[in-house]
């Protein structure tokens, strides 16, 4: 069995505009399997893609009918690849904002170890907004706290390998994870079912909206969902998770050192 027969490329997308073909011609330039979920986008920017994957066995395009947020996206290509036969997803933005440079090494780490999720540490460019850089800290310590340990780098950052059986085993029965509160509740919810988790560092580019750079977050909404996120990942801690998830970080074997939450490296 070749890698490419068990790990992809996933790539969500909802209305990323022109940017979108070349971030994933670019993706296909480092891995030769790469499946972009349309998440009911209207600007058109799927019809390059669904021509491209006509030339192509190498892409494959799934429409789905109307937007259903970034995680519902992931896990209805989660649920593709596993009826294909994979077993490992590289989940990356379709902005151009993730590293498809990197794609091949995240890869190998997770061939290397595949029970494990291989998360991305970001490393943030000088342009990167001061609230973004600094509003993720109380993520992280959170997730820390949710996660009984400094295991998990970066909860926010959307450019990993996750195992897709486990994946779909302890988010696809839930309602919650369908919109940004994916990255961290797929992570900390991984962690206590005893996925152990690898950090590698990966480069981070912003775009301006001159420069083509589109943004789908809503302040409000998506804060509250994140809010609403951490107390439901506490209150299941503290009332009946914490044997297990002190249990699975006991069995994952993580002996990296404590990742202090400073974000730029």
């Amino acid at each position: 069995m070749t890698p490419t027969d068990t790990h992809l490329v996933l790539m969500p997308t909802y209305n990323t505009g022109a940017r979108l073909h070349a971030v994933v011609v670019e993706a296909l330039r480092h891995w030769p399997a790469v499946l972009v979920v349309v998440d009911g986008s209207t600007d058109g920017s799927e019809r390059p893609l669904l021509a491209l994957a006509q030339a192509t066995r190498a892409l494959t395009v799934l429409v789905l009918p109307r937007n259903t947020g970034k995680g519902a996206a992931v896990l209805a290509g989660a649920r593709a690849a596993v009826a294909r036969g994979f077993t490992h997803a590289l989940v990356m933005d379709a902005d151009g904002q993730h590293p498809a440079s990197s794609i091949a090494e995240f890869m190998h780490a997770s061939q290397r170890e595949p029970r494990a999720m291989i998360l991305g540490r970001p490393i943030f460019p000088p342009n990167i907004p001061a609230a973004r850089l600094h509003g993720r800290k109380l993520s992280i310590w959170l997730v820390y706290a949710e996660t009984l340990g400094p295991g998990i780098a970066d909860p926010l950052f959307g450019f990993r390998v996750l195992p897709l059986v486990p994946l779909l085993t302890v988010l696809g029965p839930r309602r919650g994870g369908r919109r940004y509160d994916f990255d961290s509740e797929s992570a900390v919810r991984l962690c206590w079912a005893g996925v152990p988790s690898r950090n590698l560092p990966a480069p981070v580019r912003y775009f301006s909206r001159d420069e083509g750079g589109v943004s789908h977050f809503r302040y409000v909404r998506d804060n509250v969902t994140q809010t609403w996120l951490h107390i439901r990942l506490l209150v299941e801690l503290i009332f009946w998770r914490w044997p297990a998830a002190l249990g699975a970080r006991r069995r994952s074997g993580r002996k990296a050192p404590p990742v202090a939450p400073s974000l730029v490296h």
